[in-house]
């Protein structure tokens, strides 16, 4: 009896410490930034893109992620969903969506941006693959109807597809000479730290989510 006693006691301490043995370090969330010039570093040396200074930002708070820069320079909405299998690979487990400034520079049909952006991230949700949009704000040239349609776009599309988001990509920095370039559009080095400053809490929020899901 006290033996059969000795070997259950043995057989419940081995299983306790099992999970221990079987859990490894967390394997890096794959990430891909689908956007225009505003993330793919314009201007700025290639440490200096909002990808790379993201990746830095997650990694000094101690969150693993292979980042990829899928910003292409003039890039629309539509530009980037023709682009979209090849952008992101399989594999992915997470897309920030930095897409519309270029729409709302030319004045594209807003229906034209939505239809795309909602093209995106439901072909994104299909893969299984996360999504954050990041909102963007038509300038005021184009009239208030036109800004009012425009701007309308992001928060429609987070609230319908059930995506979280970023109000507005260039908080803090547009509009701000100090923090832009010559151009007065594309961010400074100093410019992209303040975007990622900014954002860096709502993608903590977003890949914590992810996390979550995987474990």
């Amino acid at each position: 009896m006290h033996i059969l006693v000795l070997l259950m006691g043995l057989m419940t301490a081995a299983s306790a410490q099992t999970p221990r043995l079987e859990k490894g370090p967390a394997k890096p969330i794959k990430m891909v930034v689908l956007g225009d010039s505003l993330s793919a570093g314009y201007g700025l040396p290639g440490p200096a893109a909002f990808p790379i200074r993201l990746q830095k930002a997650l990694e000094a708070k101690g969150i693993k992620v292979e980042m990829s820069n899928a910003g292409v320079s003039g890039d629309t909405a539509s530009g980037g969903r023709e682009r979209l299998d090849w952008s992101v690979p399989d594999g992915t487990d997470a897309v920030i969506v930095e897409l519309g400034a270029n729409d709302a520079l030319r004045g594209i049909d807003p229906a034209v941006t939505r239809a795309a952006l909602t093209d995106i991230i439901t072909k994104l949700q299909a893969r299984k693959i996360a999504v954050l949009l990041c909102g963007m704000l038509a300038p005021p040239n184009y009239g208030s109807e036109y800004a009012a349609k425009f701007n309308a776009i992001y928060p429609d599309l987070s609230k319908t597809l059930g995506v979280p988001l970023y109000p507005f990509f260039l908080d803090g920095v547009a509009a701000d000479a100090k923090l832009n370039q010559a151009d007065g559009m594309h961010p400074t080095a100093a410019g992209v730290d303040i975007v990622v400053k900014n954002i860096l809490p709502t993608v903590e929020a977003f890949l914590g989510a992810i996390s979550g899901q995987r474990s």
